[in-house]
């Protein structure tokens, strides 16, 4: 029955095969929430689905089941209310394990049919995901739709497509003929079997709590790995709902469904991860989120292959533009986008301070500032646009941080735009803050070298573009960071910035102005992150992310 899965599958899995060698714009899954796409009553039925977990009790199919707990609430502004299975990781753990034998020997076929189906189900489910993502996250619906749907199904399908690639470099049997001159030759069947090395671990983050996990889920899983997600505590629903589709998925094939399980902290007072990440059992670990967490886990956890994505200090460099109110509008989304609570937003712009030239004239360093701060305001005006595209704060301390950055900024330098509160048209209890803008000076290093989590931008004056350029590489090399932009009109310029983004290990994203923007990233085409930098030690999705979670054991007899 898993071969037939397979073989259901097999045209999606080479078209993202065909998609990651040429590297073109690919998608599989649907990005518009359309009835034309999913059905006349996808949405009705997605909020139904969404509204049926609120105040109850979540399944899923475990051993070692203890009891419950749960406390996400919604930023904006309601308690979930949903209760998760608590499971005894002594019970649990061992039986994963266990289970590692029967998903090793259904063979790499069979594994990647399985994941393919379950991504097939988890789409049929985007908008009850989709909500769900909305609200444990904070993002907009459109956002949450997308990123927490389609574009994260993308990511997964991504690694499972690099993870069979990787598995089927070599063949599952071979023939060894060696001559011996007159004698016979020495012949010899080899069989390769592709295994997992462990129980895989996925530690999820709450901004992201699909796009984040599916890569490292179903990298390892397709791998030969059963994985356990373990959420933050802030966002389990989405990852819940993942969890229990895979399982429905592994019970039909008529394989134990714990292959996939979810561990939640009994008290999210006395969070169980670190105790989960160094058990013997588990091998790989992915992680996403801050980065003395992420060191620890590089630092303690040995006995596993650890994969980390954790803060950086994303940049913009603004030396020269022909499309001065295009360069504007570009920046404003992209500050404004989930309330910059993206790994990938900006918070560095560096200008000189002697201004810019552009299609407008020369502009001076206040002059671009004061355009950028309009800008913002501009395209925030409406409210129900502002709604959609900053969403809503996550965490109250990222709340709080832009109320401490404000206060920095008064000191060192200048509030070039307020960080106001506008009101959700649709939920007026609903956490909301816009981007924040200081103008500081090159010195003030101290403020602006480090990640600050938010909607929370420096507008930093250079001494020149050459110093920009060098403060930029210095933030990537020092800091980390997922993104780097820049605006010129001179290729030497674009030389010598695209000579720092590859010495410092950062994708760069060059004079955009239409409709593409430096924090998004497109499954099948873009590498997210590079692992040259602080910021991150892996790829989404590159080979090498996913060719050390297995390995190859071969037997050999005479034939």
């Amino acid at each position: 029955m898993s071969q037939t899965l397979f073989d259901l599958h097999k045209a999606k899995l080479d078209a993202a095969l065909n998609a990651l060698r040429t590297r073109d714009y690919y998608s599989a899954y649907a990005e518009s929430p359309s009835p034309r796409k999913y059905g006349e009553t996808a949405d009705k039925d997605g909020q139904a689905a969404f509204k049926a977990h609120l105040n109850g009790s979540f399944m899923l199919d475990m051993p070692g089941i203890t009891g419950e707990a749960g406390s996400e609430a919604s930023p904006y502004g309601f308690d979930l209310g949903i209760k998760y299975p608590t499971v005894d990781i002594d019970i649990l753990l061992p039986a994963m394990n266990e289970a590692r034998k029967v998903w090793r020997d259904i063979g790499v076929e069979a594994r990647t049919g399985i994941c393919l189906e379950i991504l097939k189900r988890i789409n049929q489910r985007s908008f009850e995901i989709g909500y769900a993502v909305m609200h444990t996250s904070g993002q907009g619906f459109m956002m949450a739709f997308q990123a927490g749907g389609p574009h994260a199904q993308d990511r997964g399908l991504e690694a499972v497509a690099y993870g069979y690639d990787a598995m089927t470099h070599s063949p599952a049997t071979a023939t060894w003929t060696k001559p011996q001159g007159k004698h016979d030759p020495l012949v010899m069947k080899k069989t390769f079997t592709v295994a997992g090395r462990g129980v895989a671990l996925v530690i999820g983050c709450s901004t992201f709590p699909t796009w984040n996990t599916y890569p490292g889920l179903f990298a390892s899983l397709v791998t030969g790995n059963p994985v356990v997600v373990k959420p933050h505590p802030a966002g389990i629903l989405p990852a819940a709902i993942s969890v229990r589709i895979a399982q429905e998925v592994l019970s039909e094939q008529g394989l134990p469904p714990h292959i996939v399980s979810m561990v939640i902290d009994a008290d999210p007072a006395q969070p169980c991860t670190k105790e989960l990440a160094q058990r013997d059992e588990v091998k790989l670990i992915d992680f996403t989120g801050n980065t003395p967490f992420g060191d620890w886990l590089e630092h303690n956890c040995h006995q596993a292959q650890v994969y980390t994505e954790k803060a950086g200090v994303n940049t913009i460099i603004i030396d020269s533009t022909d499309n001065f109110k295009g360069m504007i509008q570009n920046l404003s989304f992209t500050l404004s986008l989930y309330s910059g609570q993206m790994c990938t937003t900006p918070q560095d712009i560096f200008i000189p301070a002697e201004g810019i030239e552009t299609d407008q004239g020369h502009k001076s360093f206040d002059e671009v500032a004061e355009a950028l701060s309009t800008g913002i305001t501009r395209f925030l005006s409406d409210p129900e646009r502002a709604g959609m595209v900053l969403g809503c704060i996550q965490a109250d301390v990222t709340d709080k941080r832009v109320d401490s950055a404000r206060e920095l900024g008064e000191q060192i330098g200048t509030v070039v735009r307020e960080s106001d509160r506008p009101e959700n048209p649709w939920f007026k209890e609903g956490r909301m803050r816009s981007p924040l803008l200081i103008a500081v000076d090159a010195d003030k290093e101290d403020a602006y070298m480090e990640e600050l989590f938010g909607p929370i931008s420096f507008l930093v004056r250079t001494d020149s573009t050459a110093h920009s350029i060098e403060l930029a590489h210095k933030a990537v090399k020092n800091h980390g960071a997922i993104t780097m932009g820049c605006y010129s009109t001179s290729d030497a310029v674009l030389e010598q910035i695209e000579e720092a983004a590859l010495d410092s290990g950062v994708a760069l994203s060059i004079n955009l102005t239409a409709g593409v923007y430096v924090n998004q990233s497109a499954a099948f085409s873009d590498f997210h992150a590079t692992g040259c930098n602080p910021a991150a030690n892996a790829s989404l999705s590159d080979l090498a992310y996913v060719a050390n979670r297995f390995r190859i054991i071969q037997s050999r007899k005479h034939a």
